[in-house]
């Protein structure tokens, strides 16, 4: 097997488990560690993988992206934290914009339930989690239905969202980074996250400690326009400063 061949089986078994472990690979590819750990260093070097102690895991972009039964499986109690913590900041909002993803699933899970609530989504998933919760308006916005994310997109739902006002936003991202903004792989995905962005007058990111460093395909936001950064203390406390530098308060749970 060449070194291409190699590193190309590395990026299909990161894609298709989630994470990939430097011990495991070089015992199924028959070579030693230190030759997987100098092949997942060229592969972060290309974009295709963020390295771990001990592995590695895929970086989403233009070619590949996680579906939401593969997220509802990886970080669980880091994304319940970090839910619970953005969920506390609806404080007086009256409209609320919930993206797609899972982490702004257990977002919905956690609003609090004891006043009248407006919620505008794509997401089928936060829809349905919602629509039965007595005081609560759920908005969904329409479009062609993405079957990894079960969210909607294209022109119909960015033409909806921006006719809105929205108190606040729960936003997420494939990826975040000082250079690069807020990024997805989607063009049409990043298109109604930038709408949601334009009609929030309050901004909060929800995201793991894994999501950051990291730049996908297309950029839909800066850094500034964010007004809290929600995630989790995996995240250090010298990255997280590095980030607040740039205008959000950000909070680490």
């Amino acid at each position: 097997m060449t070194a291409e061949e190699r590193q190309r089986a590395i990026v299909c078994a990161a894609r298709r488990d989630g994470a990939v472990a430097v011990t495991e690979l070089a015992s199924r590819l028959g070579v030693a560690k230190e030759t997987v750990r100098r092949d997942l260093r060229v592969l972060e070097a290309h974009g295709l993988l963020r390295r771990t102690h001990g592995g590695a895991y895929p970086v989403e972009s233009a070619g590949f992206e996680t579906t939401l039964a593969l997220r509802a499986t990886r970080h669980v109690p880091e994304k319940r934290r970090i839910a619970a913590a953005a969920a506390e900041l609806t404080a007086e909002a009256e409209t609320v914009f919930i993206d797609e993803g899972f982490t702004p699933q257990l977002i919905a899970e956690a609003l609090p339930r004891d006043r009248p609530l407006t919620v505008v989504t794509a997401s089928l998933a936060v829809a349905g989690t919602l629509a039965t919760v007595q005081d609560f308006t759920v908005l969904l916005l329409g479009g062609r239905v993405r079957g990894g994310t079960l969210a909607t997109v294209d022109h119909w739902t960015s033409r909806m969202l921006s006719g809105f006002v929205i108190d606040l936003v729960f936003i997420g991202a494939n990826g975040i980074s000082r250079e690069h903004g807020l990024t997805t792989p989607d063009p049409a995905v990043c298109e109604v996250k930038r709408q949601a962005v334009l009609a929030a007058r309050r901004r909060v990111f929800v995201g793991i400690h894994t999501k950051f460093g990291a730049a996908s395909f297309c950029r839909f936001a800066d850094i500034a326009d964010l007004d809290v950064i929600v995630t989790s203390t995996s995240l250090s406390a010298a990255e997280a400063h590095r980030y607040s530098q740039h205008g959000p308060q950000v909070i680490r749970v």
